[in-house]
């Protein structure tokens, strides 16, 4: 029989750490994304943190709340330990892969602890001809407008729907920008004679595609099994991409048709200008409603969730917000 570890410092905090079930997290209750890049990320006796070397300021350590957080974006720059890793899984934190910004998803290493609740939602709804065509008709509606996909609208007309919409759109588009006739066109082999609206829309749906992945593997639900799309590892996020880019990239992609580098443009405010931390969210309740159409899922309120300054004769005031005086 093997004598127990003797109770030291380290291993009394090692327990501490240690999660139960109950102590985790559920996505329902609280969505937390945290984008790191050009950071070590180790364990120590503490917990997991966060260290950035710089000339000016030495190193800094930041310890991160690990059992708070749903989901980890790594980008580029950044090294993480095996133990760091470790921690993590069994908190039940998602740790993804991601290009510069957060804007791209390569890979992703899920927990055992998460939740298969929205996997197995989705895989039924999927398996099931009349239910995955009503997620079908519903993702339609929330792109062109309720009553827009009826019980007895198929398919087939509906996206026809979706081809007049978006030749629409592009058509406004170009007369707002005066860029004359414009065709959508992809074509990977002849990248480079691409004009530029075409170059920065399919950069910017490259980004849209990675933050749709990231959202997606820390919900649980699988990429692969799309109710739109099909027959490829990215179907479902193709499905959800496609709700936003008539709000997000199609306009951006328009705006960049002077542009003398289209592609990398598009990337940098997609990254800049999307404020990512609040798609995130947003994509989540979409894919939640969409798979459990019998609640209601609301979005957080980024103004709810802010950090709010103390006073002692005004009690709260809001923070993020500078209270100089205006000249």
């Amino acid at each position: 029989m093997t004598p127990p570890r003797p109770l030291t410092t380290s291993n009394a905090r090692r327990k501490l750490a240690a999660p139960t079930v109950a102590m985790l997290p559920r996505i329902a209750d609280s969505l937390s994304f945290l984008y790191l890049d050009i950071v070590r990320i180790h364990q120590d006796d503490t917990g997991v943190c966060a260290e950035v070397t710089s000339e000016q300021r030495g190193t800094e350590t930041v310890y991160l709340p690990t059992a708070a957080l749903s989901c980890v974006l790594l980008g580029p720059g950044t090294s993480i330990t095996a133990r760091a890793l470790t921690t993590f899984a069994r908190n039940g934190t998602t740790v993804i892969t991601a290009g510069s910004g957060g804007v791209r998803c390569y890979s992703a290493a899920v927990p055992e602890s998460l939740t298969t609740l929205w996997l197995e939602r989705q895989t039924r709804a999927w398996a099931n001809d009349t239910h995955r065509l009503a997620i079908a008709q519903a993702m339609y509606e929330l792109r062109f407008g309720d009553g827009t996909a009826t019980n007895g609208t198929n398919l087939d007309k509906l996206r026809g729907m979706e081809g007049q919409q978006v030749k629409a759109l592009y058509q406004l588009l170009a007369r707002q920008y005066k860029i004359g006739r414009f065709r959508r066109a992809y074509d990977p082999s002849s990248w480079d004679s691409q004009d530029p609206v075409n170059l920065a829309l399919s950069s910017a749906n490259t980004c849209l595609y990675g933050i749709v992945h990231a959202a997606i593997t820390a919900l649980g639900c699988s990429p692969a099994l799309g109710f739109v799309h099909s027959g490829n590892q990215q179907a479902f996020v193709y499905d959800i991409a496609d709700l936003y880019k008539a709000e997000l990239t199609i306009p951006l992609a328009f705006s960049l048709h002077a542009s003398p580098n289209p592609e990398g443009e598009a990337r940098r405010s997609f990254r800049h200008e999307l404020r990512l931390f609040q798609l995130l969210p947003r994509i989540v309740t979409d894919i939640q409603q969409l798979l459990d159409p019998d609640h209601t899922y609301e979005a957080p309120d980024p103004a709810e969730q802010m950090v709010d300054l103390w006073d002692p004769v005004a009690g709260s005031v809001p923070a993020g917000v500078n209270h100089g005086r205006q000249p």
